[in-house]
């Protein structure tokens, strides 16, 4: 005799099988779903706070414009009506005509074929090099002696308890009170403007300096010390970038400090330089070209103040964000 057919079983079999997959794909979408639905309201909440962020700064750039735009128009109103003299405040388009002609060639006089270029034999952005050149000397030895200094008093009481008096004596003297003793010792060119703005921006970048070594971790360095790091390794893999914030911030206080001072470095035989330009302007009455530089080195440390900002971000991206 015959057995039974083998095909029910295969069909048994089969759905037997079609059924564990389905419970499978069910089992596994009910497990995937979730992971799925986490991703995308984490990326609806980035979505939402990206755009408001992007709101957020057209809001403000809308309002800093049209602020811009009222300070311009009273400027303009004011001088057009002629509530002040010109002598005392010229207009907008006096400012800008002085602006152009410092950067331009033009004749000496009416009928003249000699020819003139910029103001006090330079252009303002060759006097703007030259203030630049002397910041940058002297903001230079600055950021790197500063931290130096400051690692020194951070780590040792001893050293610290020496010289913290004198380090505070030179950030309470302002620069315009030690600047005449400065042309004494190093005459009237540059040197003395170096110094004169080295001094300037020592002490902030020191003091930022000993703030960051006392607001480190002990449990940081154990930690490293115990792992075997050395001496070097601890100061240049702990130390150094737990005070580097501190230590931008610091530098990013004495630029502008120093950009300040750089007025008063250049009072005495201070051209080409954009300080020593505006005080000749000032003197001359030249109010429009004295407007103009004032703008300029403004709107200088505005820039320099933002760069500095954006370098700080880019070196140091953890600050701020975790304990």
């Amino acid at each position: 005799m015959r057995g039974p057919p083998r095909w029910p079983l295969a069909r048994r079999d089969t759905a037997i099988d079609a059924s564990g997959q389905r419970r499978a794909a069910e089992q596994g979408s009910v497990s995937v779903r979730p992971d799925h639905a986490e991703e995308a309201r984490s990326g609806e909440v980035g979505d939402r706070h990206r755009r408001a962020v992007r709101s957020r700064t057209r809001r403000r750039v809308l309002l800093q414009l049209g602020s811009l735009v009222v300070v311009l128009g009273a400027w303009w109103a004011v001088t057009a009506v002629g509530i002040v003299r010109p002598l005392y405040l010229p207009g907008p388009g006096a400012v800008w005509d002085a602006f152009v002609r410092s950067n331009s060639c033009y004749p000496a006089g009416a009928g003249s074929s000699r020819v003139l270029c910029g103001e006090q034999g330079y252009f303002m952005w060759e006097h703007l090099l030259a203030s630049f050149r002397r910041i940058g000397v002297g903001v230079g030895a600055a950021v790197v002696l500063g931290p130096l200094l400051g690692f020194l008093m951070g780590a040792s009481r001893r050293f610290n308890a020496i010289t913290e008096p004198y380090l505070n004596f030179l950030r309470a003297l302002p620069p315009l009170g030690y600047i005449g003793l400065l042309i004494v010792w190093f005459g009237i060119g540059d040197l003395s403007k170096y110094w004169l703005l080295f001094l300037a921006a020592f002490p902030p970048i020191a003091i930022a300096t000993i703030n960051g070594m006392r607001g480190i971790r002990e449990d940081r360095i154990h930690a490293a010390q115990s792992m075997g790091a050395s001496r070097v390794q601890v100061v240049t893999q702990v130390m150094l970038p737990s005070t580097l914030p501190e230590i931008l911030s610091g530098i990013r206080i004495a630029v502008g400090f120093a950009w300040t001072t750089v007025v008063a470095a250049e009072l005495n035989n201070g051209i080409p330089g954009i300080g020593g330009l505006a005080y000749i302007a000032g003197t001359q009455l030249q109010t429009a070209l004295t407007i103009a530089c004032i703008i300029v080195i403004g709107l200088c440390a505005v820039a320099l103040d933002t760069a500095l900002k954006y370098l700080t971000r880019a070196l140091v991206p953890w600050y701020g964000k975790a304990a």
